[in-house]
């Protein structure tokens, strides 16, 4: 079994890896497209706040991710999880390919899915945990939007009197601030996600006791994938950075403001209450929203077609990538 448990933490680590290469960079997007920040400064600053976030928002989200099915037990459970996680690395480099922003959390819920029901059929969904995933999905594609559309009109309006040098001061000042914050709460959701599935794996191998009650994250973890989706978030993203804050909506400082604080308030919020959601729909749909607070026709719908496609995709896709890939796995042990 230490082969096995070596092969699955490799794989969680390169899951987190990706997540901050293909994901984190959505974190970051609008303060490159309002030309408030470089491109590199940007990134630097979200790979510091995504390692924040990590440490300081408990342990909610992680204990749902690892609940969502039941993955066996020993090698069988170590199986379950390294199939998911390479469902998770094969899609989102794809998509990565083409510059398409997938959501790694929607894709880490379905292989998780996937492999689990190659183990047990529907009878291994724990739907508390499953219920969970679905407020997480209209909050992250409904709230997003809408929030992110409310925000910029209170934001307009608010600053209706102030001279439009002034306010973009002011929103660059303000832009900095709230891409720290979207990356911070990034870090929070996706960080917590990937560090319950390292621990579950841990804990399945025992080199970690199983928890009594609220699963306790030790430092070291966190520590490393904090720094994994960190140099993930250093190296790359720059093409995510240009669909999501270039080619699909072009956003004024003040809507890039209100997109990042309706998209992060929402995402910690979320967090808080143990609800896992896509970090990539939420920052999208509120870009999409502050951009349509100026008329639909200021959104690109054409990327913002590709980036639903992808979205919807994703869960199929990663299930049937997970279901296979533990159903080969198994054959071999």
């Amino acid at each position: 079994m230490t082969l096995i448990l070596i092969i699955t933490l490799l794989l969680v680590g390169a899951s987190i890896f990706v997540n901050g290469w293909t994901d984190a960079p959505n974190a970051i997007a609008t303060v490159v497209s309002t030309r408030v920040l470089h491109p590199r400064a940007a990134i630097l600053l979200g790979a510091v706040m995504n390692f924040f976030g990590v440490f300081l928002m408990g342990t909610a989200v992680a204990s749902t991710t690892a609940s969502i099915v039941t993955i066996g037990s020993g090698s069988q459970a170590l199986v379950t999880l390294a199939a998911a996680q390479l469902s998770i690395v094969l899609w989102a480099v794809g998509a990565w390919r083409y510059g398409i922003p997938t959501s790694e959390s929607h894709a880490l819920i379905a292989g998780l899915m996937g492999a689990g029901m190659s183990l047990g059929g529907l009878s291994v969904f724990n739907m508390d945990s499953v219920i969970k995933v679905l407020w997480g999905l209209f909050i992250s594609s409904v709230v997003g939007f809408a929030l992110g559309l409310i925000l910029t009109k209170l934001v307009k309006h608010l600053f209706r009197n102030v001279k439009r040098r002034a306010a973009n001061r002011f929103f660059s000042i303000g832009q900095i601030l709230s891409a720290s914050l979207m990356a911070f709460s990034h870090g929070a959701q996706d960080g917590q996600k990937f560090m319950g599935i390292m621990v579950l794996a841990l804990i399945v191998g025992q080199i970690l006791p199983a928890p009594i009650g609220t699963m306790v994250i030790p430092i070291w973890v966190m520590i490393a994938a904090s720094v994994l989706m960190a140099v993930g978030t250093s190296i790359g993203g720059y093409r995510i950075i240009k669909t999501m804050g270039m080619d699909m909506v072009s956003l004024q400082k003040y809507q890039g403001f209100a997109a990042e604080v309706a998209a992060s308030g929402s995402m910690l919020v979320a967090t808080a209450l143990g609800i896992p959601l896509s970090t990539t729909n939420t920052k999208g749909t509120a870009m999409m929203g502050a951009g349509a607070a100026e008329g639909l026709e200021k959104v690109n719908w054409d990327i913002a077609k590709e980036m639903f496609t992808a979205w919807i995709l994703t869960f199929p896709a990663c299930m049937i990538l997970g279901y296979v890939f533990a159903t080969v796995f198994r054959s071999l042990i």
